[in-house]
C-alpha cells in the first residue's frame, strides 16, 4: 500500500460522480494523492461510492465493497470507507454485514470522511476551497453541474425519493458561481444534471427558475455547450424552450424520461400525465426548438404491463421516433409503491425479451436518422484519440451514452502532406467543423 495515497471508486449515476469529485479536492487540498478508479487500487485508504437504485447496482456495490474489506483482511488496506446512496439507504443493516468497513457515510455527510482522515494523522483537517470545486476525474473540457438533490415525484417503481429525500434546488448563485470556477479550470461543456431538472426553483423561489438559471448560463464567457439531462414531462417549464432556441451554445438536445406511453401504464407507474399529454409536450418541444435531439428512456415489464400495452409501446416508439433512446427492465425495489402494493408477476425473460424488442426497433430507428447525417456540415468536440481515429461528439450527443463522431487520422496526415496544416493532429478538447462521410446504426464516421 502506498501512504498518504486514497482509492476512491465510484458505481453509478453522475450525480454520484460530482459527490466524488467534490471529495477528491478536499483529500488533495488536504495534501493526500487521490486516485479515481483504478484497475490496480494501491492506496492506504479505499474509499467506495455507492449505488442503490436498481437491484444489479446494488449488487455491484456490495461486490465491489467486499473485495476491498478481502485486501485490508490480508493488510493490503488501512482504512476503509463507504459512502453514497447504498450507504445512505441501509446504514443500519451493512455494518453488521460487512464489519471490515471503518465507517460508513451516507449521500449528504460524505465530506465527513475528510474530518475523519485527518484523524489518522493526528491533525484536524476542515474544509477547504468552496464546497462547489472539485477534482475533475472527466476529460478536462467537459463536466457534469448538479443543481438539485432529490425527488418529489414519488413514481411506483423508484427508490430515489426513499434515498434522497424531497427535492431541493441549489441556490442559483452559488451554481453559476461554480461555472465560472469551472471555465477557470478549462471546462468548456456543462452537462446540466439532477433527478429532476423541470422542479429547477420550485422550492427555493416558488417558481420554476430552470429557464433562467440557463439564460445567465449561456451568458458566461467560455461555456460553450450546455446539455440538459433528466426533465421530467410532467409540469414541464415551457419558458425553457425559447432560451434554447435563442442560443447558440445551449446544445439542441433534452434528455426527458418518459417511461411509457399507454394510458394503464402511465397510471400504474404514477407518472401523472396522459398518453395525450405526454405526447403535446414532445411536440411542443420539437416545434420551439427545431431540429432537437430528444434522448428518453422507457421501463418495461412493470407489474400490470400487457401485451397490449407493450405492443402500443413499440408502436408508440416507431411513430415518435426518438433520435436517442434507452430501455431498462423494472426491478422490485423495496419500499416503493410497486413492491407494497403489485405483485411482480412478469417473468424476467420476458421483461428481457421486451427490452430487446425495443431496442431492436430503436436500432433502426437510429440508423435512419444517423443515415440522414450523411453530408452535412457538424461542429464536433474531440473527446479522445485513439490508433487509428479521432473520437468526436456533436452537439446532439452526451458523453458515454450517445452517438460518437469518429475522424481517420490516415485521410487527416496526408491531406496535411499535401500543404493543409490545418489538417493535422487534433487536439482533445477542441472543436472543429467536419463533413459527415458514413453512418452507422449509432456512430458517425467524418473528415474534416
Amino acid at each position: 500500500m502506498r501512504k498518504g495515497e486514497i482509492d476512491i471508486i465510484t458505481l453509478g449515476c453522475s450525480k454520484n460522480l460530482v459527490d466524488a469529485e467534490r471529495l477528491m479536492r478536499q483529500l488533495e487540498l488536504a495534501g493526500y494523492r487521490c486516485v479515481h478508479d483504478s484497475a490496480a487500487p494501491r492506496g492506504e485508504i479505499a474509499i467506495i461510492n455507492t449505488c442503490g437504485f436498481i437491484g444489479d447496482a446494488k449488487e455491484e456495490s456490495i461486490e465491489v465493497i467486499l473485495q476491498f474489506a478481502e485486501r485490508k483482511t490480508k493488510g493490503k488496506l488501512r482504512k476503509l470507507y463507504v459512502m453514497g446512496c447504498l450507504s445512505q439507504r441501509y446504514r443500519d443493516e451493512l455494518p453488521t454485514e460487512i464489519p471490515e468497513v471503518d465507517k460508513w457515510f451516507g449521500k449528504f455527510d460524505y465530506l465527513g470522511i475528510v474530518e475523519e482522515v485527518g484523524r489518522l494523522g493526528d491533525k484536524a483537517i476542515g474544509r477547504l476551497g468552496a464546497d462547489y470545486e472539485r477534482s475533475l476525474t472527466t476529460p478536462k473540457h467537459y463536466a457534469y453541474l448538479k443543481i438539485a438533490e432529490g425527488c418529489n415525484r414519488y413514481c411506483s417503481y423508484c427508490a430515489i425519493p426513499l434515498i434522497t429525500g424531497k427535492f431541493t434546488s441549489r441556490p442559483m448563485e452559488e451554481i453559476l458561481e461554480e461555472v465560472r470556477w469551472l471555465v477557470s479550470e478549462g471546462v468548456k461543456e456543462f452537462n446540466v444534471i439532477a433527478q429532476d431538472l423541470s422542479s429547477y426553483g420550485l422550492d427555493l423561489y416558488g417558481g420554476h427558475r430552470l429557464a433562467e438559471l440557463v439564460d445567465e448560463m449561456a451568458q458566461i464567457e467560455g461555456v460553450e455547450w450546455i446539455r440538459l439531462h433528466y426533465t421530467y414531462p410532467t409540469d414541464f417549464p415551457y419558458d425553457l424552450l425559447p432560451v434554447m432556441a435563442k442560443h447558440k451554445n445551449v446544445c439542441k438536445y433534452m434528455d426527458i424520461a418518459l417511461q411509457h406511453c399507454s394510458d394503464n401504464m402511465l397510471k400504474k407507474m404514477h407518472r401523472h400525465i396522459t398518453r395525450e399529454e405526454q405526447d403535446a409536450v414532445i411536440r411542443r418541444i420539437r416545434a420551439e426548438v427545431p431540429g432537437i435531439c430528444i434522448r428518453t428512456t422507457l421501463l418495461v415489464g412493470h407489474p400490470g404491463e400487457t401485451e397490449e400495452d407493450f405492443n402500443e409501446l413499440c408502436e408508440w416508439v416507431k411513430e415518435m421516433k426518438f433520435e436517442r433512446l434507452g430501455a431498462f427492465a423494472y426491478s422490485e425495489e423495496e419500499g416503493t409503491f410497486a413492491a407494497k402494493h403489485y405483485t411482480d408477476d412478469i417473468p424476467q425473460e420476458e421483461k428481457e425479451r421486451r427490452v430487446d424488442t425495443i431496442m431492436a426497433i430503436q436500432q433502426s430507428i437510429s440508423s435512419e436518422l444517423l443515415s440522414q447525417m450523411v453530408g452535412t456540415e457538424q461542429r464536433v468536440m474531440i473527446d479522445r484519440e485513439e490508433e487509428e481515429y479521432y473520437i468526436g461528439r456533436t452537439q446532439y450527443d452526451s458523453p458515454e451514452v450517445d452517438c460518437e463522431v469518429l475522424i481517420e487520422k490516415e485521410g487527416n496526415e496526408a491531406m496535411r502532406r499535401q500543404g493543409d496544416e490545418a489538417m493535422g493532429e487534433l487536439k482533445i478538447g477542441e472543436f472543429y467543423n467536419v463533413t459527415i462521410i458514413k453512418s452507422e446504426d449509432f456512430d458517425l464516421y467524418a473528415t474534416l
